[in-house]
C-alpha cells in the first residue's frame, strides 16, 4: 500500500475527512463564526458579549450594562441582570454557565422560556468569544455568591468555584482577543465601540449603557447614555442638523402575536431618505420584510389620506413610493421571537409575517394619527406633491444619462477621454478639476485602462438641490452617465464600467471644495459605489525637489524640511510647490499621482452611515449655527491653510 496515495491530486477518501473537536472549529475557521479576522471581528467579539446582557434587558431583568476597555486591550462588560444559571447541567455534569461558554448553541434562547425575545438567536456567541481569545473570564453574581471561572484559548483553567459573598446579582465577563487569530491588530477604536453602546441604548428604552476607556496609552474617554423616549430620541438626533416640516417625530408603538412593532419618523425640508431599520436591536442593513411592510403602508395611508382630504382629486394620479419618502427620516425597530435572517451577518430580515404585521400596526396607527393632526397631514401632503412635480420634471433629464447602443456624451461638458479596456475590474476614471490638469492627465495616462473626465468649476452642491435641478447640471448628468449605473434608488453597482472612479483635484482650498462636493453627490447618489469600495482620492505631491540628476516628491511642508536636512548644500536644491495639477506635466502627473507602480490612493469608506449623514447635512446643508459651532470646535486641529 502506498502510503503517499493521499498525496495524490484528486484522492479522496475517509483518511481526509477531519473532525474538529468543541472549539477547535472555531479557531479553525473563526470567518465562519465572526465574518472577518480583521478589525470589525475585533469589535465584533464585544457584542457577542454586550448581546447577552442586552438579552437580560429585553427580558426585563436588567437596566444597567456597563463596558470597560482596559490595559491590554482587555474588555470586561458587566450588567445588573440575574446572573447565568451555575447549577449543574444534567447532560453534561458540568456548571451551565461553564457549558455557556464552551459549547457552540447551547444557551437559554432556544426553547423560549428564558428569553422571549434576543438578538443572540445562534447560541454561539459567548463559547466563540472564548474561542478566539488569549483568555476569558467569567464572574457570576447570584443567590448571594460570587462565582469565578477562567479559560485560555477556550480551554477550562480549572472548574467554577465560589470566591465570595455578594448582595448584587448580574454577570461579569472579561476577554482579550487572540493575536494567534486577529493578526491585524487588536486594538479597541473606543469611538467605534461608543457609536453603537448609543444606538443601543436608543434602541432599548430606559436602559443605561455606560463605556470608558482606561488604557494608558489612550487619552481617558467615557461616555454614558440613557434615552427615555427610544426610538423616537434616535429620530431627534439623527434630524439635529436638519429643518423639520413639524416639531415632533411620529411615534408608534403596538404588538400583535409577540412581535413588538416600534416606528419613529419625521419628515425634513431636505430630500434624502434616511431609514433605519432593526430586528432584536441588530441593524438590518440590506433591509427586509419589515421595511417592506413599512414602505407599502406608508404610501397606501399618505394617498388614501390625500384622496379622504380632497389633495388628491379623482382623476390624479397616486403618489409613488419615493415622492412620500423624500426628506423623510424613519426608525422601524421590531422585536421577533423568532426572527428569520437571511445570511449568517443578519442584515436582512426574511420573515413573511414581519412584514404583514408591520403594514397592519402601522397603517392603523398612522392613519389615526393624520386624521387627529390636520395640520402635520397637510404638511406631509405638500411636501409628497413637490415632490411629485419634481420627479416629473426630472424624468426627461434622466433619459439622457441612461446609456445607450454607445456612449454618447461627446456633445457633452466635460469631454470624456475614454479607455480602450471594456473590463471594469482594470477601468479607471479620473476627474479632474479644470481643462489644464485634463490636458496632462490626458497625455500621460495609459490609454488602456484610465479614462479623463475634466470637470469645470465646482459642481452643484446635491445637499441642497432636488433631483430635477441635479439632473439639469451637466457636469453630474456627463459623470453618472459615464459611470453607467444610473443613481439614486435605481444605482446598480453590477453595471459600473468603473471600479476605480478616482477624485483628483488640486491640494488647495478650491480643491478640497470640489472633492467635498463630489463626495456629497456620491454619498446621496452613488453610495453604492462607495459601500463596494469603487471611491478614491488621489494624493497628489505637494512638492519637487531637484538636485541634479535626482527628482524627488514630498507630501508636506514637514517632510520638505527634513528631506533638505539631509542632502548636501551642493549642487543648490531646486524646490517647485505644486500649486495645482496644471502645473505638472503629463511625465510628472502619470509618475506621481497615476501611475499604479508609484501612486498613492486613499480609498473612501463610510463605516457609520447614519453619523456620515448627520456630518453631510451638517457641513453642506442649509443650517448655519451647527456648522459654525464645528468650524469653532475643530479649527484648532487645522494644520495648513491655503488663503
Amino acid at each position: 500500500m502506498d502510503e503517499n496515495k493521499n498525496l495524490i491530486p484528486g484522492n479522496y477518501d475517509a483518511s481526509q475527512i477531519e473532525v474538529l473537536e468543541g472549539l477547535e472549529a472555531v479557531r479553525k475557521r473563526p470567518g465562519m463564526y465572526i465574518g472577518t479576522t480583521g478589525l470589525d471581528g475585533v469589535h465584533h467579539l464585544v457584542w457577542e458579549i454586550v448581546d447577552n446582557s442586552i438579552d437580560e434587558a429585553m427580558a426585563g431583568y436588567a437596566d444597567t450594562i456597563h463596558i470597560q476597555i482596559e490595559e491590554d486591550n482587555q474588555i470586561r462588560v458587566m450588567d445588573n441582570g440575574r446572573g447565568i444559571p451555575v447549577d449543574l447541567q444534567h447532560k453534561t455534569g458540568r456548571p451551565a454557565s461553564e457549558t455557556v461558554f464552551t459549547v457552540l448553541h447551547a444557551g437559554g434562547k432556544f426553547g423560549g422560556g428564558s428569553y422571549k425575545v434576543s438578538g443572540g438567536l445562534h447560541g454561539v456567541g459567548a463559547a466563540v468569544v472564548n474561542a478566539l481569545s488569549t483568555f476569558l473570564e467569567y464572574k457570576i453574581y447570584k443567590d448571594g455568591k460570587i462565582y469565578f471561572q477562567r479559560f485560555e484559548r477556550g480551554i477550562p483553567m480549572g472548574d467554577m468555584e465560589m470566591i465570595g459573598d455578594t448582595d448584587k446579582t448580574g454577570t461579569e465577563v472579561t476577554f482579550r482577543p487572540d493575536e494567534e487569530i486577529f493578526k491585524e491588530s487588536i486594538q479597541y477604536n473606543f469611538e467605534r465601540l461608543r457609536d453603537r453602546v448609543q444606538e443601543l441604548a436608543y434602541l432599548n428604552r430606559d436602559l443605561q449603557i455606560d463605556i470608558t476607556d482606561s488604557r494608558s496609552d489612550q487619552e481617558p474617554k467615557e461616555a454614558s447614555y440613557r434615552y427615555s423616549g427610544g426610538v423616537k430620541s434616535y429620530t431627534d438626533y439623527l434630524n439635529e442638523n436638519k429643518d423639520v416640516l413639524y416639531a415632533e417625530p411620529v411615534y408608534l408603538e403596538d404588538e400583535q402575536d409577540d412581535i413588538v412593532v416600534e416606528v419613529a419618523l419625521q419628515h425634513t425640508t431636505g430630500y434624502h431618505l434616511n431609514l433605519l431599520s432593526f430586528t432584536n436591536n441588530i441593524r438590518t442593513h440590506e433591509g427586509g420584510t419589515h421595511e417592506s411592510g413599512f414602505k407599502a403602508a406608508l404610501t397606501r395611508v399618505i394617498n388614501d389620506y390625500a384622496r379622504k382630504s380632497d389633495f388628491l382629486k379623482e382623476n390624479d394620479e397616486n403618489f409613488l413610493g419615493e415622492d412620500v419618502r423624500e426628506g423623510l427620516t424613519a426608525i422601524i425597530s421590531i422585536k421577533h421571537p423568532d426572527p428569520q435572517f437571511e445570511g449568517q451577518t443578519k442584515t436582512k430580515l426574511g420573515n413573511s409575517e414581519a412584514r404583514t404585521i408591520v403594514d397592519r400596526l402601522f397603517s392603523e396607527n398612522f392613519e389615526r394619527f393624520l386624521m387627529e393632526n390636520p395640520k402635520i397631514g397637510k404638511l406631509i401632503i405638500e411636501k409628497a406633491e413637490l415632490a411629485s412635480k419634481a420627479r416629473v420634471a426630472a424624468k426627461r433629464a434622466r433619459e439622457v444619462t441612461r446609456k445607450k447602443s454607445g456612449l454618447e456624451i461627446s456633445n457633452l461638458p466635460g469631454k470624456l477621454a475614454d479607455c480602450s479596456s471594456k473590463d471594469p475590474e482594470i477601468s479607471e476614471l479620473f476627474i479632474v478639476e479644470g481643462d489644464s490638469a485634463g490636458g496632462s492627465a490626458k497625455q500621460g495616462r495609459s490609454r488602456l485602462f484610465q479614462a479623463i473626465l475634466p470637470i469645470r468649476g465646482k459642481i452643484l452642491n446635491v445637499e441642497k438641490a432636488s433631483l430635477d435641478r441635479i439632473l439639469a447640471n451637466e457636469e453630474i448628468r456627463t459623470l453618472f452617465t459615464a459611470m453607467g449605473t444610473g443613481f439614486g434608488e435605481e444605482f446598480e453597482a453590477d453595471k459600473a464600467r468603473y471600479h476605480k472612479l478616482i477624485i483628483m483635484t488640486d491640494a488647495d482650498v478650491d480643491g478640497a471644495h470640489i472633492r467635498t462636493l463630489l463626495l456629497t453627490l456620491f454619498f446621496r447618489y452613488m453610495r453604492p459605489a462607495i459601500d463596494a469600495g469603487f471611491i478614491y482620492v488621489a494624493q497628489p505631491p505637494l512638492y519637487q525637489v531637484r538636485q541634479g540628476k535626482t527628482s524627488v516628491y514630498l507630501d508636506s511642508d514637514e517632510a520638505l524640511e527634513e528631506y533638505l536636512k539631509t542632502i548636501p548644500a551642493s549642487p543648490k536644491p531646486a524646490v517647485q510647490r505644486y500649486k495645482g495639477l496644471g502645473e505638472m506635466d503629463a511625465d510628472q502627473l502619470w509618475e506621481t499621482t497615476m501611475d499604479p507602480d508609484t501612486r498613492r490612493l486613499t480609498r473612501v469608506d463610510v463605516e457609520d452611515a447614519k453619523e456620515a449623514d448627520r456630518v453631510m447635512t451638517m457641513l453642506m446643508g442649509d443650517k448655519v449655527p451647527p456648522r459654525r459651532q464645528f468650524i469653532e470646535e475643530n479649527a484648532r486641529y487645522v494644520e495648513n491653510i491655503d488663503i
